[in-house]
């Protein structure tokens, strides 16, 4: 299945489920168009239907619990109630149980596309080292 119709399937199923307002979703489309990152961080669905196949036997790892939609602008500061400054994921809407592949592979594609287009203020292999090496030392 081509993006415009996984896009136009899942725009048919939301709106059985909620309320679209024809000029929100144009408005995604748009931003949709700008960049890589952008296409990515828009495209959850898109990317649920497509990692079995692309990813092979990463996709058969053992399961935890997942961020799901990561990527790297899911990371940042923020005051808590009682003013400390913190950092960490801030976005669970698409939080379920998945391979724990999963978030570390989307991540790093995230981190890959925002390099590629120099919105990283790292080294690729930087990045990519700090994932793993984060996520090792988280589990």
């Amino acid at each position: 299945m081509k993006i415009d119709r996984a896009t136009q399937r899942y725009e048919q199923w939301l709106a059985q489920r909620m309320p679209l307002m024809s000029s929100d979703v144009r408005c995604k489309h748009a931003v949709m168009k700008r960049d890589a990152v952008s296409f990515l961080r828009a495209t959850f669905y898109r990317w649920m239907q497509v990692w079995p196949e692309v990813c092979g036997e990463l996709a058969e790892a053992p399961p935890v619990l997942a961020v799901g939609d990561v990527h790297v602008e899911n990371f940042g500061t923020w005051r808590d109630q009682e003013g400390r400054l913190i950092w960490g994921i801030n976005d669970f809407d698409e939080a379920y149980t998945l391979p724990y592949t999963h978030d570390l592979v989307r991540l790093a594609v995230s981190a890959t596309l925002a390099f590629e287009a120099d919105h990283l203020g790292m080294k690729l292999k930087d990045a990519c080292d700090a994932i793993l090496t984060g996520y090792m030392e988280g589990v």
